[in-house]
């Protein structure tokens, strides 16, 4: 069962294409990949929790939204739409090519996956959060999909890096306590290991179009 979690920012990205992918169901191999446009939760592998955020800021660093980790499936806060990294186009349906920039926005609060040069609260790696308005934030908000063939298949083991910085989107097992009491750290480590390789699970996926969108989302 696809779960549909939509917030006024993005009904634009999201409703469209939908529409389309309802009316037209798709043979399994034609939704394999990962392409712009579909809205996803990722799964870190190594500690079994989804990248999360929510409008909860840190307390330190550079006081922007805070990103975690999570248990829980059914969390709305940890739905995330791929996209194009800024001024390129990226096609809603086309498969995201393994090595292709892109940007993850956190579709409830419109601010984009980022780092940048602080020091994470409890591990003391680099800060990872949400960054930007409405889906628009900077150049740091741009993160390399690593994956093993052409393109980014949804059974597929990624990691993440920051195209700004070098870091992987990692997990070590650092835990919050109030406000945000069980939730684990999110930051950047400049080591590949098993704690940066992440999965897609729950989402909408945006089947290929026969036909090019007349509107391309950058």
């Amino acid at each position: 069962m696809v779960t549909v979690v939509v917030s006024a920012w993005s009904s634009a990205l999201v409703l469209a294409p939908l529409c389309a992918l309802l009316l037209a169901p798709a043979a399994a191999t034609d939704l394999q990949y990962v392409t712009c446009g579909s809205v996803i939760k990722l799964l870190n592998n190594q500690y079994n929790v989804r990248l999360h955020s929510h409008d909860v800021k840190y307390g330190s660093g550079s006081g922007q939204q805070s990103v975690t980790g999570v248990d829980a499936s059914d969390d709305s806060n940890s739905y995330w739409t791929v996209r194009g990294k800024p001024g390129q186009v990226c096609q809603r349906g086309i498969p995201i090519k393994c090595g292709q920039s892109i940007r993850l926005t956190h579709v409830n609060t419109g601010r984009n996956l980022h780092s940048h040069h602080f020091v994470s609260p409890l591990s003391g790696n680099q800060e990872v959060s949400a960054f930007g308005e409405n889906g628009e934030g900077d150049d740091l908000d741009v993160w390399v999909v690593q994956c093993s063939g052409m393109s980014w298949e949804r059974d597929d083991d990624v990691r993440f890096k920051h195209a700004g910085t070098q870091v992987f989107l990692t997990i070590t097992g650092e835990q919050y306590g109030l406000p945000i009491r069980g939730q684990l750290e999110v930051h950047g480590t400049f080591n590949p290991s098993a704690n940066n390789y992440w999965t897609v699970m729950e989402g909408v996926f945006i089947k290929p179009s026969a036909e090019p969108l007349k509107h391309d989302e950058l």
